[in-house]
């Protein structure tokens, strides 16, 4: 017997063809709450914003910055279920949904080629 799996239903976009989600959704509003509220900040809120905005760029620059010292380089993935499989990093998709990589070893044998969702990925590690 097949397992179910869950389905997550993202916010719906303000229109059909927009790639944005409206923040005024309830769904958005429940899904997607922010640490901070973005909606007619005050001044004291206007300066949280701020400090999270700036912590986040840091963060999000050193995350980029691991992507680009990792490419062509072995790296562990350790993935749900305990699994752990290893490859050479190629590059991410502008999303950083998926990683490509060459030589992926599993634990059912090796694929020359192959893509990573980022979302099966607990952690990853690497030489420098």
């Amino acid at each position: 017997m097949a397992t179910p799996m869950s389905v997550l239903r993202l916010p719906k976009g303000p229109d059909p063809n927009s790639r944005g989600f409206d923040p005024k959704s309830p769904r958005y509003i429940a899904l997607c709450r922010p640490s901070v509220s973005t909606s007619a900040a005050s001044g004291a809120d206007a300066e949280e914003l701020q400090k999270e905005q700036d912590a986040r760029t840091v963060l999000r620059e050193s995350f980029l910055r691991c992507l680009l010292s990792m490419t062509s380089k072995k790296v562990q993935f350790h993935m749900h279920e305990k699994v752990k499989v290893e490859a050479t990093f190629g590059a991410s998709d502008i999303d950083v949904l998926n990683f490509q990589v060459s030589d992926l070893h599993t634990p059912i044998g090796v694929q020359k080629e192959a893509l990573i969702r980022c979302q099966d990925v607990i952690s990853f590690t690497f030489d420098t």
